[in-house]
């Protein structure tokens, strides 16, 4: 048996756990960092080398054997290996190596480790909720590892980034916005709970995978489907009553209607649709700032009308009555293209997200319109691509665009690199390098004549993280857009751009703990302003700041002394 303290943050931590058990922990296990007292307290005598480290000695150590490896699944697969062994150490080293190691251990690298999950699996982390135990889900979160949960990421594995179906092996995805919500928000390790709910994949390639280790059956759905949810919630609030609940990951048919089923029964937000809204408002509101423009004086075109694009939608309609319009005036100036072309209320084929955006057909004559032919007729002032297509943002398009603004603003954001709309470097070269560059999978800079210009990542790291260490620790009870809205604001203050002409339009990530410090501020700020917590706002700046764990070894204490 091993206890925490209540606050995992605390100064100490008891333990019964003793020898080769301590060792095997790794929120408690130090590795040869372990003191003489504590080796003869634990009886960690001889299970040791001599010598004690100390822990700059094991990232040096450990850093070089990081950079031995010679790919970057390769590397993901050690760094997962350090988290099972030693997570006090493998959130020191990701922090002092953030910005090598964020594509590692999330996107891109994080989905060819969920395409190949199944093949590199040493260890399990979190819980795996099946369809065939849904009589006994209670149970299952009995078994989670920590009674101390402030955060739960959960996916279904239907649609994992741009690469579709990937079954169990969607779980590296819970797992990987969970490490995220400790490097960048600091909140400790044993409050977070990553869960797959294994309701079978459509994969057939996995099916036929002697290795595969989820459930090998066809996707439920339905109203199976949505009763096996429906008793997972339900379990949640029994076990967790005061939980964040975080959805990832879930199909366009899933997605949307799931966070409006459950975002008023308890404390929940999807990030594919409310932080990916979030965090390209923050680029599009530095980008005006650059232009010294209002986005209402825009031209939005979005290609791909998924969760992520409805939630990018919402989050620039919110960002433009927030300025003073009405929500009318806001859609006006948002087209929507999805895989059968332009969204408008002609159609007789639109889900009830896409009808929100759909718009007027008679204006525009919009049946029968290809994306060229949209772009032509809308002349875009901003062109954002959540598509899931590579190259879909070709050079004809972007030229055509070029044409009719000074500045163009292009966000291909799908990821991971493989599903991008256009590379930055093309997308500087079609316009003579004067777009305005934001992408969602990290990419170099771009040397074009002489000018070395910085390109922004879109990452949601820095919008979730810092939301929920808000909401934990303001006690919120509900998340809401404006939630959203105000992180983004928060976010696009940051925005290298605004103090140099070829810088990005997205912070380094070495400064995301700053930023999710901010963000957390703005959000409680909003849950007192919308009186969805008790908490007073004298004890918010306290309360976050209490929140945000620093990864270094704690002193142990047994538990029976």
């Amino acid at each position: 048996m091993s206890t925490v303290v209540e606050n995992p943050s605390e100064a100490l931590i008891e333990t019964s756990l003793t020898g080769q058990l301590l060792l095997d922990n790794p929120l408690f296990n130090k590795g040869s960092a372990f003191d003489e007292d504590e080796r003869r307290e634990f009886g960690l005598l001889g299970l040791l080398p001599l010598h004690c480290s100390t822990i700059e000695e094991q990232l040096a150590r450990t850093y070089e054997n990081y950079r031995r490896k010679d790919s970057d699944l390769e590397r993901y697969v050690f760094l997962m290996a350090l988290q099972d062994r030693n997570e006090t150490l493998f959130y020191h080293l990701v922090q002092e190596h953030i910005n090598e190691m964020m594509p590692i251990i999330y996107t891109p690298t994080v989905g060819e480790g969920c395409r190949r999950y199944s093949h590199v699996f040493r260890r399990p982390r979190g819980l795996y909720i099946s369809y065939p135990h849904r009589q006994e889900i209670l149970t299952l979160l009995d078994n989670a590892p920590s009674d101390t949960v402030e955060v739960i990421v959960v996916t279904d594995g239907e649609r994992i980034l741009g690469l579709g179906d990937l079954g169990v092996g969607g779980m590296g995805i819970p797992i990987g916005k969970l490490s995220l919500y400790s490097v960048c928000a600091g909140i400790h390790p044993a409050a977070t709970l990553p869960i797959m709910l294994d309701v079978g994949t459509d994969n057939q390639e996995l099916l036929d995978d002697p290795l595969y280790l989820g459930w090998r059956h066809r996707r439920v759905r339905g109203e199976e489907y949505d009763d096996f949810i429906e008793a997972f919630v339900e379990a949640v609030k029994v076990k967790f009553p005061r939980v964040l609940l975080q959805w990832e990951d879930f199909s366009k048919q899933n997605a949307a209607r799931l966070l409006e089923r459950y975002r008023n029964r308890l404390c929940t937000f999807n990030d594919d649709i409310q932080g990916t809204g979030a965090v390209t408002v923050a680029g599009l509101l530095a980008a005006m700032k650059v232009l010294h423009s209002e986005l209402d004086e825009q031209r939005i075109l979005i290609l791909g009308a998924g969760s992520s694009a409805i939630g990018i939608c919402d989050q620039i309609v919110a960002a433009m009555v927030h300025n003073g319009y009405t929500e009318r005036e806001a859609k006006q100036q948002l087209w929507l293209v999805d895989s059968k072309g332009l969204v408008h209320d002609g159609r007789t084929d639109l889900e009830s997200t896409k009808k929100r955006y759909a718009q007027r057909n008679g204006g525009l004559k919009a049946c029968g319109l290809s994306f060229f032919d949209v772009v032509k007729k809308v002349h875009p002032t901003i062109l954002i691509g959540t598509s899931g297509q590579p190259g879909a943002f070709t050079e004809e398009i972007v030229r055509e665009m070029g044409k009719h603004v000074e500045r163009p603003v292009i966000f291909p954001l799908s990821n991971p690199t493989s599903k991008c709309e256009a590379t930055p470097a093309d997308l500087l070269k079609w316009t003579e390098g004067r777009a305005l560059v934001a992408t969602g999978s990290p990419f170099a800079p771009v040397d074009y004549k002489g000018r070395l210009i910085q390109i922004g990542q879109c990452n949601n790291a820095f919008i979730f993280p810092g939301v929920g260490l808000g909401i934990i620790a303001s006690g919120a009870r509900r998340v809401t857009d404006a939630m959203f809205s105000a992180a983004a604001r928060v976010l696009s203050e940051f925005s290298p751009v605004l103090n140099h002409p070829d810088g990005a339009l997205f912070p380094s990530l070495s400064s995301v703990r700053e930023i999710s410090n901010r963000v957390a501020l703005a959000v409680g700020t909003e849950a007192l302003r919308a009186g969805l917590t008790i908490t007073s706002i004298d004890s918010l700046e306290s309360a976050v700041a209490d929140k945000m764990w620093t990864p270094r070894y704690v002193p142990l204490k047994h538990l029976s002394r």
